[in-house]
């Protein structure tokens, strides 16, 4: 059986957004991952739309393709052309979990949840001709899943072609998280079996690694096992983590052992009244200092998440927000618009409220309006976000958060960073178009190494810092 797995370009990957390099930093695991559920004499290919143009002359059995909802209406159209084709056409992924009788149409079967049990289960309905048009997963487990088939990813297209995952969902439950529908209807946190997991990253080439995980350190048995298998491996890795697991213990130490060089972190918001609303209880009554200067003396760098709109967001919550990550030495950062995702309570309750002002789902990329605002206007609050971008990343903020760390080293590497992240845009598009991008791992697992987390002497730099001859692209920030 011939079978083609596809990842479709979001819309904002064709927009004047569009940052070519944003889009080149992981491959699809995902859709590797069910392909390793393919039997021996299977053949497959696996293509990303941001990194290559999609062959649509060819003629597979079986079509997989993973949707996400700005990139929905370009799924139809794939599944639509590979049905008239005479392809059996499969739909999964976050927006068909969440609208399944909109994604149905355009399918032969759909699948609602996680793959790692249905997937399987529906290549051996297909090979019996008994394919089922619906898929739900509610046994969830990593227990003895094959290895990711990691063959098909184009290594050279990729900035961090060694991205990982080896838990599944969050155990917290905010409501304008859209992940978090995925996973209704059972296990909405689960972890992969530590060994293999270790064995997962033993396969992996060079030093550096991505979790793609939503909360690495959300199963604190888990993650010190495998923090502790890691030890000696002499690798440097990127994860997410909330600020409570931060403060909570010494797992963060652990994970600084292990190699943690860079955490994302789901700020959110300065106000308390937002985080109450929005059921993000792990950060309340959190001191985010604290666990800012934690990171920065273990040397670990801090890309930070936040939403803007909440509906008790004033119109200074931009300024009060990039000053304060300035300030606090947030190395890159990414900001959004609130956007109420289908399938989250969000969502349910801005609909009930009539909020909701379109469904064209292009527009649900986090850069624009589509719900009715409290305290902002729609102008407005599009006006702050562009401008908390381009203020944040200036480079007077860059150098000032910079002068916010101890180390000398962190300070070069902050500065590295984000000038690297936003100040050098075509030296980026020339690397990704001579598809030479995997080429630069080894500078970056050069600038994620260990900073000493001994206080240098007071000597903070006062004047700007050559940047490295390639500048170092952290796999944080917008």
């Amino acid at each position: 059986m011939q079978v083609k797995f596809i990842l479709p370009a979001l819309t904002e990957a064709k927009s004047p957004y569009w940052r070519p390099i944003k889009y080149s930093l992981f491959p699809p695991l995902g859709l590797a991952t069910l392909a390793a559920y393919l039997a021996s004499d299977d053949e497959a290919i696996l293509q990303d739309e941001h990194v290559e143009s999609l062959n649509l002359d060819d003629a597979p059995d079986l079509v997989v393709i993973q949707v996400y909802i700005t990139n929905a209406y370009r799924a139809y159209q794939i599944a639509d052309h590979y049905r008239s084709r005479g392809a059996y056409v499969a739909l999964g992924g976050l927006h068909v979990t969440s609208l399944p009788d909109e994604t149905a149409p355009h399918a032969d079967s759909i699948f609602l949840g996680p793959g790692e049990e249905t997937f399987p289960q529906f290549l051996q309905d297909l090979r019996h001709r008994k394919p089922q048009k619906r898929y739900f997963s509610s046994v969830r487990s990593l227990v003895n899943i094959p290895p990711v088939r990691r063959d098909l990813i184009k290594r050279n297209y990729y900035l961090v072609p060694n991205s990982i995952v080896v838990t599944r969902g969050c155990p917290h439950h905010c409501d304008f998280c859209y992940k978090d529908a995925f996973f209704q209807g059972g296990k909405g946190f689960y972890t992969q079996q530590v060994d293999a997991a270790l064995a997962e990253i033993d396969r992996l080439p060079g030093r550096h690694l991505y979790f793609l995980d939503d909360h690495l350190l959300g199963n604190q048995k888990f993650a010190r096992e495998l923090f502790a298998g890691m030890r000696g491996m002499n690798r440097v890795f990127q994860g997410a983590s909330t600020i409570d697991a931060i403060l909570r213990g010494d797992l963060i130490e652990r994970a600084a052992e292990a190699g943690l060089r860079s955490v994302f972190i789901g700020f959110e918001t300065l106000n308390p009244k937002n985080l109450q609303s929005s059921n993000k209880k792990q950060n309340l009554n959190r001191d985010y200092h604290v666990a800012i200067r934690r990171l920065h003396d273990l040397g670990i760098m801090i890309n930070g998440s936040f939403v803007f709109g909440l509906d008790d967001d004033e119109p200074d919550v931009f300024k009060n927000t990039v000053d304060w990550a300035v300030q606090e030495g947030i190395t890159t950062s990414t900001f959004h618009i609130l956007t109420p995702y289908p399938g989250t309570k969000l969502f349910t309750d801005m609909s009930a409220a009539n909020r909701i002002l379109t469904h064209n789902w292009d527009l649900y990329d986090t850069r624009h309006v589509v719900y009715q605002t409290t305290k902002i206007s729609a102008e407005a609050l599009k006006q702050g976000y562009d401008w908390a971008y381009q203020n944040f990343y200036s480079w007077p903020n860059i150098l000032k958060g910079r002068l916010t760390h101890d180390s000398v080293k962190h300070q070069l590497k902050h500065f590295a960073y984000a000038g690297g992240w936003k100040k050098f845009e075509p030296l980026w598009n020339f690397v990704i178009k001579s598809r030479n991008l995997n080429a630069m791992l080894p500078l970056l697992e050069s600038i994620l190494s260990k900073v000493n987390p001994q206080k240098q002497p007071e000597s903070k730099l006062t004047a700007p810092v050559a940047l490295p001859e390639l500048p170092v692209l952290t796999a944080f920030g917008e």
